[in-house]
């Protein structure tokens, strides 16, 4: 398999530096620190919301980055680790697991029990349905939402032996490259790497979002590896892949607060995967993408991939609406 990159980003190894700005961040401080006081209880008192998130090297930054966004606006956050069924079972298919919701049905489950105030999610991996008493508020963040494939810089030219995760990717690689061989990988990101490294795969698919946050906080080693990002156009990515979802119960008095931190030029645009996602009525392991983005003129454009009857369906679309758009390209 030969990496198709993505012609607007070029080689994808530029997509994994870490751009940091001080000036902003020190703007953003210095906001936060001055409407603070309008965000705390009556009393100038401090809220502490017990933030609920797996316990991945990559769960963790993720949910370190929301504490902080908190933390910016006057609130505390204390993060609270629960195991899901996709952690204590790294090795089965997700279908044997329990999917759909096998990295997010526990930490729901918490926060219906009250043992947490919001639950941090990589948005892809929230099912269509969610319990009704629960809602996501905020979509606060979006990296790249690309699939990227790593292989070894003094690995083979062309990979024959392809590692990945999920059904859309095994099928994309299948179908793209006759002749290579899509195999199961299931565990986190730096598992997935260490794998590849002792040459059990030529290369394997991640998502680029994931490779980011890792190599930002110091948790993953990248030397001797090759990225190529690929094009969204062909491999189009999960629903809401890269995002993050917050959420939290539906009727609690912290919702406002949380709600603070979302993004509506990202969230619109996410809006119209996940209701691809939700007529599709697909699960975690479904053969499913949609990637919507801004056009120039305003309104979106939605790039869609399902399985039906055994073969890929693709769409494409524009329009000024995410539900509308999302609809438009199921009908195709």
């Amino acid at each position: 398999m030969r990496a198709r990159r993505s012609p607007r980003h070029g080689r994808g190894r530029e997509l994994l530096r870490v751009r940091r700005s001080r000036p902003a961040r020190r703007a953003r401080a210095r906001a936060g620190r001055r409407i603070a006081a309008a965000r705390r209880e009556p009393g100038g008192r401090r809220v502490k919301l017990r933030i609920g998130t797996r316990g991945s090297a990559l769960a963790l930054a993720q949910a370190r980055w929301v504490a902080r966004q908190l933390a910016e606006r006057g609130d505390e956050g204390e993060l609270v680790v629960i195991r899901t069924a996709g952690d204590r079972d790294q090795t089965s298919p997700y279908a044997a697991v329990g999917a759909p919701g096998i990295f997010v049905r526990e930490i729901e489950q918490a926060l219906l029990e009250r043992r947490i105030d919001v639950a941090v999610h990589s948005y892809k991996d929230l099912p269509s349905h969610s319990p009704a008493e629960l809602a996501v508020v905020a979509v606060p963040e979006r990296e790249d939402p690309r699939d990227v494939l790593v292989s070894r810089a003094d690995g083979p030219a062309r990979a024959r032996r392809i590692g990945t995760s999920s059904a859309r990717r095994r099928m994309l690689v299948t179908e793209l490259h006759p002749g290579t061989e899509a195999v199961a990988l299931r565990g986190n990101v730096p598992t997935r790497i260490d794998k590849l490294r002792r040459g059990e795969y030529d290369a394997i698919v991640l998502a680029a979002a994931g490779i980011t946050r890792l190599a930002r906080a110091g948790e993953l080693e990248l030397a001797g590896l090759r990225i190529d990002a690929l094009d969204p156009r062909i491999y189009v990515p999960a629903p809401a892949q890269g995002a993050l979802a917050l959420q939290v119960r539906a009727d609690d008095a912290c919702a406002a607060r949380v709600a603070a931190l979302d993004r509506a030029e990202i969230a619109q645009p996410v809006r119209a995967e996940r209701e691809f996602l939700r007529l599709a009525d697909a699960g975690c392991d479904a053969v499913i993408g949609a990637l919507a983005a801004p056009r120039a003129g305003g309104g979106f454009v939605l790039d869609a991939l399902l399985e039906r009857r055994g073969r890929l369906a693709r769409a494409r679309v524009e329009g000024a609406e995410p539900i509308a758009l999302a609809a438009d390209a199921f009908a195709r």
